[in-house]
């Protein structure tokens, strides 16, 4: 990182250049087809289509195509303009957003500055239950306080000085603010509807977004259709005109449909196919290392797993290289960190055990669980997510607890948003589960393990490196403040609150002729309106 007002004028100037450029980008030469629509698999039943309450991957993709907020992802993963046509700022907390005149509800209402004051104090209220709020409001002033009810929701950081002007101010110096911004959790919402529908306001027929699309269909467990927003500012040059969502978990499943054309764009392969289908498919084929993490959760406060001699023995007698070369063997990364390659603000500090023979680990593991006084033929539970994925890492690890501790696993198999909501509720042993970065900054990552966080769903808490962590956030010094934020990662990594197993990498399978679909894109931020289909 550079320093803090010095990049702020890179970050002026980047939003005045690409203003201009905002939707899919057709090659020349290239022919559109006459008919713009898509179908594309996204890995299970979404839990919510407000961006107040998205969580999951699933979820994000589709409030990405109805919602807009002050900035978003190109194709490539950068930041572009959204709502917010540029953006600068005042001093090392205060940031001034300028909206677009021209952005517009898809009911005709113009979008204002007084959407956003409206929408993130409503994101930030504890009546809202959002379980990002903590995730993200720790970044604007007074978020963290209202967030915990000590401080009503009007005092959080935000402001509108004018109808098309919107002041964001900070807890502290927050030089990623932009990136931050492109979540729609911190997007608009359209009051006047969400106040006459209530929680039905999402409902096809009621929900007006502000995004490139509108909700035409919601048959739930079946398919999500999403129509091309005629209101929507850039409606010129977005090509989609229909885009349709499937909630498949099952990989297997996934691909007979895309064999069959009934699909055009894979979720994700299944484990150990990647290889296979790379030959059987070479042109359709879709890999590419992203800024995510594939870990288990503990419940650090059931009874076995307070001990941490516990929960680090676990984590040491799983063979991740087997695990990434032949389990899943789709490119995947081993991890021994909360934080991943490529990440920005804090280094990876993988455990010193990582390099050891796994003979030595396995010895060293026996000792911890016998110390603790855990005895073989000791049974856990593990839930997961319908997957045939998820499945097969499940069996991996149990395998492994097994064949080297003497460990019984029960697994437990449901619906995504059903695990959701047991690991929110602490309802669980072990659990699967994954994070792709919200932003590139180390804290997307420290959401999964701070104290206070909602995304923290081991619920260990270790105060020490909380205080680092927030040295680091009042720092602009950006030496001193990665020094610190990887100093905290990896002092409660050593609390053993999760076992981190795999750094992402999303194989799939997406039709040939899909154009706008970019290797660069880290966080798998795909927005329908950067898509086109190619004549074929």
């Amino acid at each position: 990182m550079k320093p803090i007002f010095k990049q702020t004028a890179v970050v002026v100037t980047l939003a005045a250049a690409l203003a201009v450029s905002q939707a899919a980008v057709i090659p020349p030469g290239v022919q559109l087809s006459p008919t713009q629509t898509l179908i594309r698999n996204n890995g299970s039943e979404t839990e919510t289509l407000d961006p107040a309450l998205a969580e999951s991957v699933g979820a994000n993709n589709l409030t990405r195509d109805l919602f807009e907020g002050l900035t978003a992802n190109d194709q490539n993963g950068k930041i572009v303009p959204g709502v917010a046509e540029s953006w600068k700022q005042s001093n090392a907390t205060t940031w001034i957003f300028k909206l677009r005149k021209n952005a517009k509800w898809s009911n005709g209402d113009p979008v204002t500055a007084d959407d956003f004051v409206f929408a993130i104090r409503r994101f930030v209220d504890p009546k809202t239950a959002s379980t990002y709020a903590a995730t993200y409001g720790i970044f604007l002033l007074n978020g963290a306080a209202v967030v915990k009810g000590t401080k009503p929701s009007s005092e959080v950081g935000v402001k509108a000085i004018d109808k098309y002007t919107l002041e964001v101010k900070t807890a502290f110096p927050v030089t990623f603010l932009p990136e931050l911004m492109s979540n729609n959790n911190l997007g608009p919402v359209h009051k006047a509807s969400l106040v006459k529908y209530g929680k039905d306001w999402t409902k096809p027929g009621k929900l007006v977004s502000n995004g490139a699309y509108v909700l035409k269909e919601w048959q739930v467990n079946n398919r999500i259709v999403l129509e091309k927003n005629p209101k929507y500012w850039d409606a010129a040059n977005v090509q989609l005109t229909l885009v349709t969502y499937l909630p498949i978990e099952d990989g297997n499943a996934d691909v007979k449909l895309y064999e069959s054309g009934e699909n055009e764009w894979v979720y994700q392969l299944p484990p150990g196919t990647y290889e296979k289908y790379k030959v059987q498919y070479p042109k359709e084929i879709r890999n590419a290392p992203m800024i995510g993490l594939r870990y288990y959760s503990y419940q650090t406060q059931d009874p076995v797993f307070k001990d941490v001699r516990v929960r680090k023995a676990l984590s040491m007698v799983i063979d991740r290289d087997i695990l990434a070369q032949r389990v899943t063997a789709d490119g995947q990364a081993p991890a021994y960190s909360v934080i991943v390659a490529g990440t920005h603000g804090a280094d990876v500090t993988p455990y010193e055990w990582a390099t050891w023979p796994m003979a030595k680990r396995v010895v060293e593991a026996k000792s911890l669980l016998q110390q603790a006084g855990v005895k073989p033929g000791s049974k856990f539970s593990f839930s997961y997510n319908t997957s045939e994925y998820h499945k097969k890492m499940a069996v991996f690890a149990a395998s492994e607890w097994k064949s080297k501790l003497g460990l019984d696993i029960e697994t437990e198999s449901m619906e995504f948003k059903v695990l959701l909501k047991k690991r929110h509720d602490g309802d669980f042993q072990m659990a699967r589960n994954g994070w792709l970065a919200d932003y590139n900054d180390a804290t997307s990552f420290l959401a999964l393990v701070r104290c206070d966080s909602d995304q923290n769903n081991s619920f260990n808490c270790n105060r020490k490196a909380e205080a680092l962590i927030e040295q680091g956030s009042q720092s602009t010094d950006p030496a001193k403040r990665k020094a610190l934020l990887t100093q905290a990662s990896q002092m409660i990594m050593e609390d053993y609150p999760i076992i981190p197993l795999l750094q992402y990498s999303l194989p799939r399978l997406v039709k040939s002729y899909v154009g706008g679909y970019s290797l660069l894109n880290a966080q798998d931020r795909f927005r329908s309106k950067d898509l086109y289909i190619i004549k074929h």
